[in-house]
């Protein structure tokens, strides 16, 4: 019995509310991983919002590519890791990249209070992300254990 998933169940799994965790390559060969919010529908591009400051984005911009895996935290467990170019970069607009995030991960009310707090992607230089998955990689335990 395979436990990977199907493409529409991967997918699906992709665009649910997960934090992501983003790894990139750094010169030396040893990845960056880090926590992130991020912003997927099926068949598209995953989106991610960060500073343009930041080391992350140093290491996006040289590498090119990223990997980002989702997963449940209860088990039984599920998991997909994607892996792609970046296809985009543009400066980030709250409307469009960073208030839906906050939404997506806060709530309406926190979201938008987090975007008041932070000042907003345009003020604080952040950037949009977009990478496209050519590489997918799965795992679904409640094909085993049910659940």
């Amino acid at each position: 019995m395979s436990l990977a998933m199907t493409k529409s169940e991967r997918e699906e799994f992709l665009a649910g509310v997960h934090v992501g965790v983003l790894s990139v390559a750094r010169a030396s060969g040893t990845p960056l991983t880090v926590p992130i919010w991020y912003a997927y529908e099926a068949g598209g591009d995953v989106r991610i919002v960060t500073g343009r400051s930041s080391q992350k984005f140093a290491l996006l911009e040289r590498a090119g590519r990223f990997a980002l895996c989702a997963q449940t935290e209860t088990p039984p467990y599920k998991y997909v890791t994607v892996e792609g170019p970046i296809v985009a970069i543009e400066p980030a607009q709250v409307e469009r990249d960073e208030r839906p995030l906050a939404h997506r991960y806060l709530g309406r009310e926190f979201g938008d209070q987090y975007i008041a707090a932070t000042g907003g992607a345009e003020s604080r230089g952040s950037v949009l992300i977009r990478m496209r998955p050519d590489r997918w990689l799965s795992v679904d335990y409640t094909k085993q254990f049910g659940g």
